[in-house]
């Protein structure tokens, strides 16, 4: 019997209170039994348990060596399960939570088709773009838009994202079309605003060949919670915005939007979509998922598709 097995009997031995139990639980005799935790002690070099005719105690040795016991199987069961993982096919239930312009743009489409791939895979989406409690509310994966604050979540990015500064044709006719940070934040802008997160601030280079950045606050009359009901705004010439180009469900020519102060930077630092899980070790459910989701917004995020030479702007130039 290997070591991992016979410290994992030690550990039954110790939970259940008895040779007995531990013995039935493993489908074998005591004196089996005994004789493995004997030979583990053997082999240690140490006593483990002081015995008596009815009960048995742990030694000093025993008690360190138990809690070591318990990592090191642990370890090698969540090895097993991802290995397994590997030979299975997707089956089972998945809880996703997600903001409602990533479900609606980038995660339908992928459970369409990972759905009709595996036919065993039942899907529970819930779009809120307020923040879910993870653990609390029983999610398997969370995809979420921002900057990452520490967490005991695990996270894997799938795509940065860059950030726009858009207005409509009559928006720009009616004001001009502003040269500096300063000239713009001068104008009426359409704010999202959702709880306690407000975006009213955009962080500028100080000019367009400076690596220093600035923030400046943004002013408008017209703040709003969702990105769609904000673009309209914007559309109809209430104000330019700074959104996420993730945001963009089609083109802004489409839109008839244009992009503003293209030749500064935008700090995007940290700006990504994540995908967040409570665990490292994922299921076979969870880890293909979330390869699907990645695969499909791809490595050139599809969103910045929606700009013409969207590569070209908002970069520090050289």
């Amino acid at each position: 019997m290997s070591l991992v097995n016979q410290l994992s009997l030690f550990i039954d031995v110790v939970q259940q209170g008895s040779f007995t139990k531990a013995a039935a639980l493993h489908d074998m005799d005591n004196s089996t039994l005994s004789k493995q935790i004997k030979k583990l002690e053997t082999e240690l070099g140490v006593q483990l348990l002081n015995r008596s005719t009815r009960s048995f105690s742990l030694t000093p040795a025993g008690e360190e060596i138990l809690e070591q016991a318990h990592q090191l199987v642990n370890t090698i069961g969540h090895v097993q399960t991802i290995a397994d993982s590997y030979h299975a096919e997707p089956k089972g239930r998945i809880r996703i939570t997600a903001p409602v312009h990533i479900g609606q743009q980038y995660l339908q489409p992928v459970i369409s088709k990972f759905m009709k791939s595996y036919p065993d895979v039942e899907i529970v989406l819930l779009m809120d773009d307020k923040r879910s409690d993870i653990i609390t509310d029983h999610f398997d994966v969370a995809f979420r838009l921002g900057r990452l604050d520490d967490s005991s979540l695990i996270a894997k990015k799938i795509a940065d994202i860059r950030a726009v500064v858009l207005a409509s044709h009559e928006f720009i006719e009616q004001y001009g079309e502003p040269s500096t940070p300063e000239e713009l934040v001068s104008l009426p802008s359409v704010i999202y605003s959702n709880g306690t997160l407000t975006v009213d601030t955009v962080r500028f280079s100080e000019t367009p060949d400076s690596k220093q950045f600035k923030n400046y606050k943004m002013k408008g009359n017209y703040k709003v919670n969702d990105v769609r009901t904000l673009l309209e705004g914007v559309k109809d010439g209430l104000g330019y915005a700074v959104i996420a180009s993730s945001n963009l469900a089609c083109s802004i020519e489409e839109m008839k939007l244009k992009p503003l102060l293209t030749n500064y930077a935008i700090c995007n630092k940290g700006l990504a979509v994540y995908a967040l899980y409570p665990h490292r070790k994922q299921t076979a459910l969870v880890r293909e998922f979330i390869a699907a989701v990645k695969e499909y917004i791809g490595e050139s995020p599809r969103w910045e598709q929606h700009i013409p030479n969207f590569e070209t702007m908002y970069q520090i130039h050289k």
